[in-house]
């Protein structure tokens, strides 16, 4: 099993800045994919960006060019660096973990923007 604490969401004016950081725990192995996805009011959960434990990395076309995600592998942890954000990235962000097929979610944390 692997749990997931997610930190860093929030209230944020459109053109500001957030950053999410989501810390895997338990039973994890080496190789594996960490990722944000988001849920917005009436809309079905979308991947944002995810990063492998290789650094590869896949994002949204919606959020290139804003967000980075990075990860520390030593700490688990993945990082998501919110910039420029707009009305329509308010969402609740969920971490996703991803190891010999098996995905866990952590429990989500909300991010609105204010236009």
């Amino acid at each position: 099993q692997v749990q997931l604490v997610e930190s860093g969401g929030g209230l944020v004016q459109a053109g500001g800045s957030l950053r999410l950081s989501c810390a895997a725990s338990g039973n994890i192995f080496s190789i594996n994919t960490m990722g944000w996805y988001r849920q917005g009011p009436g809309k079905q959960r979308e991947l944002v960006a995810r990063i492998t434990s290789g650094g590869s990395t896949v994002y949204a076309d919606s959020v290139k060019g804003r967000f980075t995600i990075s990860r520390d592998n030593a700490k688990n942890t993945v990082y998501l660096q919110m910039a420029s954000l707009k009305p329509e990235d308010t969402a609740v962000y969920y971490c996703n973990f991803q190891e010999r097929l098996i995905g866990y979610w952590g429990q989500g944390t909300q991010v609105t923007v204010s236009s």
